[in-house]
């Protein structure tokens, strides 16, 4: 059949459909008024499942279970079928004698082969205008944005050291995030450095970093003996030292592995505070464990940059008086090897906080001063005295958290939170515990810490675990997180978790016929900026690549505990602020309803330039959103010198949602794109 008959035939079949429908008014009727029957569920960030929807069903097909309404089909009329599937109708007589038209249904049948086929490619057009159209965009040029100057190479908006100089140095308070107010945001894009050059993949990426890329040699200096960088050549290497392990994060590790169960699964998230150039967590990575490392940007000038151009997940951070941007329960490890914070200091405020963030059963690392001072006090250049009141003030607090220490050796000291709160008698009658008055430990967005403790979840016996047991990984990353199982998270159930692992398994399909580099190791660094359930990183999991899972502040339902009880990491943003990262840390950015969640909250392009601030030259960015959403977006960033393409949905151009790709151009300051060449 040739692609006019085909066209025509469709044509037909409609204006047969719009007949039927204009000769029988209680027909008309019952189609306008076709709606989902389940009840509406509570906002979340748009695209993931919610509470039972699998259990949803169009009224006039009581047999077909939608994960979408369908379309009006007279909205469907000014738009050109999309010729790669052939689009029927079937009359579907009710039971009975005496038919006639008003006991007629008719449905729409799509099937998945076709004679009128052109091309097995890929159709990258668009064929439903939903209820956006060109219109709503206006017929001006887009705005073209400028290049900053070259100083701006390595801008961090929200962490800009003269802005941080402007505020109080205690309690490092001037090293959190400090964002520019709207009169001060730049909308011009962000150069790479000359010579600029994509990373070497992983795991080369781990050893090796391209002078070019961050040109910053005052580390290789400083850490010289510690053997953090070397400089050789157009190339930094990393011999995988630290401060506490001069000889390597291989033979330190494996010291930990002696006391904590890190090689079979059970030890999956850890947390590193005050990373360095995070080569704890990098040599983590040959053990399947997935470190969140953070520090802040300060005078070991690009710390954090290092350590995400070597591959490795690290974000700018400080345990200051703000509270860590992750959920409570999260990480079955912390880490500090000589990280610089006042443990004992703040009535234990810092310790507390680590608590809050570590789950039950969960191990805390404390390498480095003060432990075995009595050895070290001269080499530390610190008095007996100052040194040992230091530790009893960790080990005081450490007690009174509930923690238990399992090992004390040389300069390593481990300690163990106990599994619930049945395990900590004191509690009960210690009257100098402050029990922490907020009844959500997960709202921590710009809130001050507290000299409090967190309350463990109930149990029914002193063998369970508060929160739920996890399952090794990577059992766990596809097993049924306890927060879902518990009904802890509000509009999410069994069947709705499990419905959303097959959704993104079905978008991250199609998500490789478009962009078949993506599960080959060209992105390692892989951002989800409206992550849900974390669907989107399970379904593309693989030692090739991770991904860090953003939960918005704005969204109704937090679903950052349940990510991290699936072995996963990630964090809270608000999006209408920088992140906390270097420019040109990612090479992938996956957006999913972003811009529909932030409508009327911030501006599109202040999102779309932070987009491009943390994107990599040449990096991908894939947009999922509706169709009149993406518009605009496209408009936007045809300013930005990105390449972009829109593609239908992969269950057909009827779905109003659909997909933008864009690839970043290739270009360094003080030069142009190479299309403007």
């Amino acid at each position: 059949m040739s692609s006019y008959t085909c066209k025509l035939f469709v044509v037909l079949l409609l204006l047969l459909y719009i007949g039927l429908l204009a000769s029988e008014a209680e027909l008309v009727h019952g189609l306008r008024t076709l709606r989902w029957t389940a009840a509406k569920k509570p906002q979340v960030a748009r695209g993931h499942h919610v509470a039972d929807r699998s259990t949803k069903k169009w009224l006039g097909s009581p047999s077909l279970p939608l994960s979408r309404p369908i379309p009006d089909p007279l909205l469907l009329w000014p738009f050109e079928p999309d010729i790669s599937r052939v689009h029927t109708m079937a009359i579907k007589s009710n039971s009975g004698e005496g038919r006639t038209r008003s006991s007629l249904s008719i449905i729409i049948v799509v099937t998945k082969q076709t004679e009128c086929t052109n091309s097995p490619n890929l159709n990258f057009e668009t064929h439903h205008g939903g209820s956006g159209s060109l219109k709503d965009i206006g017929d001006s040029e887009a705005k073209t944005f400028k290049p900053c100057g070259d100083t701006y190479t390595d801008y961090t908006p929200c962490q800009d050291q003269g802005r941080a100089m402007t505020f109080p140095r205690e309690n490092m308070i001037y090293r959190e995030r400090h964002c520019p107010p709207d009169e001060e945001k730049l909308y011009c894009l962000i150069p790479a450095p000359k010579g600029y050059v994509a990373p070497f993949p992983w795991p080369k990426s781990r050893d090796y970093v391209p002078y070019a890329n961050v040109p910053y040699k005052s580390l290789t200096v400083e850490k010289a003996v510690q053997n953090w960088v070397q400089y050789e050549g157009n190339v930094f290497r990393f011999p995988g030292g630290g401060t506490q392990f001069p000889q390597g994060a291989d033979k330190y590790i494996d010291q930990l592995a002696s006391v904590i169960p890190i090689d079979n699964g059970t030890v999956r998230t850890a947390l590193d505070t005050g990373c360095g150039v995070a080569s704890w967590g990098a040599y983590l990575l040959k053990k399947n464990v997935l470190a969140m490392s953070f520090a802040p940007r300060d005078s070991h000038e690009a710390q954090v940059q290092f350590a995400l151009e070597r591959g490795v997940p690290a974000v700018i951070g400080v345990l200051g008086s703000i509270k860590l941007p992750y959920s409570s329960r999260s990480f079955d490890m912390a880490h500090c090897s000589r990280c610089l914070i006042p443990w004992g200091a703040n009535d234990g405020i810092y310790m507390m906080e680590v608590d809050r963030v570590l789950r039950p059963g969960g191990y805390w690392v404390l390498s480095g001063p003060p432990i075995n001072w009595k050895n070290n006090y001269q080499a530390w250049q610190r008095t007996k005295e100052d040194l040992e009141e230091e530790q009893r003030k960790i080990e005081e607090i450490a007690e009174l958290l509930c923690w238990e220490k399992v090992s004390e050796k040389a300069e390593i000291a481990i300690w163990r939170k106990r599994i619930n709160a049945e395990l900590c008698p004191r509690r009960q009658d210690e009257t100098r515990i402050n029990i922490c008055e907020s009844a959500n430990p997960d709202d921590v967005w710009y809130k001050k810490m507290e000299p409090c403790i967190n309350q463990y979840p109930e149990v029914n016996n002193p063998e369970e675990f508060a929160g739920g047991e996890l399952k090794p990984f990577p059992e766990r990353l596809n097993a049924i997180p306890p927060r879902i199982a518990s009904s802890s998270v509000p509009g999410f159930s069994v069947n709705s978790y499990q419905e959303d692992i097959k959704q993104w398994r079905k978008h991250v399909k199609a998500y490789k016929k478009i962009n078949k580099l993506l599960d080959t190791g060209r992105y390692r660094n892989i951002m989800d900026m409206n992550a849900g359930l974390g669907s989107f990183a399970a379904a593309i999991e693989s030692p090739k690549l991770w991904v860090m899972n953003v939960v918005p502040t704005i969204a109704e339902i937090s679903t950052l505990g349940v990510i991290y009880e699936r072995g996963l990491i990630g964090i809270y943003h608000d999006w209408c602020e920088a992140f906390s990262t270097y420019p040109r840390t990612y090479d992938l950015i996956h957006a999913n309803g972003v811009f529909s969640l932030y409508q009327d909250k911030c501006k599109m392009e202040d999102i779309l330039l932070e987009m491009d601030r943390i994107l990599r030259p040449e990096g991908a960015v894939i947009f999922r959103d509706d169709i009149d959403v993406l518009l605009r977006v496209k408009k936007t960033i045809s300013g930005m010198r990105w390449n972009t393409k829109l593609v239908d949905h992969e269950d057909g151009p009827l779905i109003p949602e659909k997909v933008l790709v864009a690839v970043k151009q290739y270009w360094v300051g003080g030069s142009t794109s190479k299309k403007d060449e």
